[in-house]
């Protein structure tokens, strides 16, 4: 793979994460859905962003909020290559004990439309900020991890500004096909507990199991199957969390009729058993 990394600093699921990088061939990212949130602005080229339930084209300028655990996944269109910026962050880094913290910080994660198209402008005020991250990750003076939240805090807040000023357009399907597979998508996040197979979900949305397995993995950039075990798995970590309920019966309200099958998909996509995530997240 060729690539050229600007910045790596921290790490997705930490506290504070920033990597700048320039990539020239196909890439995809394996961490589809994480505790921690995300701002992605692209610098160069053009991607297909799928998040939650329907997917976006996005292009330079485009700067993307994805909420914690929403599932998203990236991919590229036309020729390979693009430069971009990502941000992670924990509710821990701006949590609401410090002076910082005001609920409008967050409000963009919030709104419908994943996606701000800015303005010429507006980018120039978005790449200021991002080179003062770089400049302050990079050479870490003097003060520099209160630096970063208080720039942080700034793109926060201008871009739930910016949100509230520019109405966004209403979203549009890129074509049929994306709606149904969008529809797809959003029954599969409803009923993910329910049986679900490729030849039952097929005849139900009347699309043969073939085209649907295909237009759905060109859409969302997961099988069929992968989507669903991400959904559930990505719930059953909300129980566990959020609930004193045994493994064995989560296991079974999300979807899985195996619980050894349902731990070795857990640990694939958490890299954590079960038992070790409930561990980590009441400490």
């Amino acid at each position: 793979m060729s690539e050229t990394v600007s910045l790596t600093y921290g790490s997705e699921e930490g506290d504070f994460y920033m990597q700048h990088i320039k990539r020239t061939e196909l890439f995809e990212r394996n961490n589809h859905f994480h505790s921690t949130y995300e701002i992605y602005y692209l610098l160069s080229g053009h991607r297909t962003y799928f998040i939650k339930d329907r997917s976006y084209l996005i292009g330079p300028g485009d700067l993307v909020f994805i909420n914690k655990y929403d599932v998203h996944k990236t991919s590229d269109v036309g020729e390979p290559g693009h430069e971009r910026v990502v941000i992670n962050f924990s509710d821990k880094f701006i949590d609401k004990d410090q002076s910082l913290y005001h609920p409008s910080l967050f409000n963009v994660f919030e709104q419908p439309a994943h996606v701000l198209s800015l303005k010429l402008q507006d980018q120039i005020f978005t790449r200021s900020v991002l080179d003062k991250l770089d400049k302050e990750l990079k050479e870490k003076a003097t003060g520099f991890e209160t630096y970063i939240k208080l720039l942080l805090v700034e793109l926060l807040l201008f871009s739930s500004r910016y949100a509230e000023r520019n109405e966004a357009a209403p979203f549009e399907h890129a074509s049929p096909l994306h709606r149904k597979i969008s529809e797809i998508v959003q029954y599969i996040n409803k009923n993910y507990a329910q049986p679900m197979t490729l030849s039952g979900m097929s005849e139900q949305f009347y699309m043969s199991p073939y085209y649907m397995s295909r237009t759905f993995k060109e859409i969302t950039g997961f099988t069929f199957i992968e989507y669903v075990n991400m959904t559930r798995i990505r719930e059953a970590q909300l129980l566990l969390r959020e609930s004193t309920r045994k493994i064995i019966d989560i296991a079974d309200s999300v979807g899985f009729e195996n619980i050894a099958h349902f731990g070795r998909m857990f640990k694939k996509l958490t890299k954590l058993t079960p038992h070790e995530y409930r561990k980590l997240h009441r400490q």
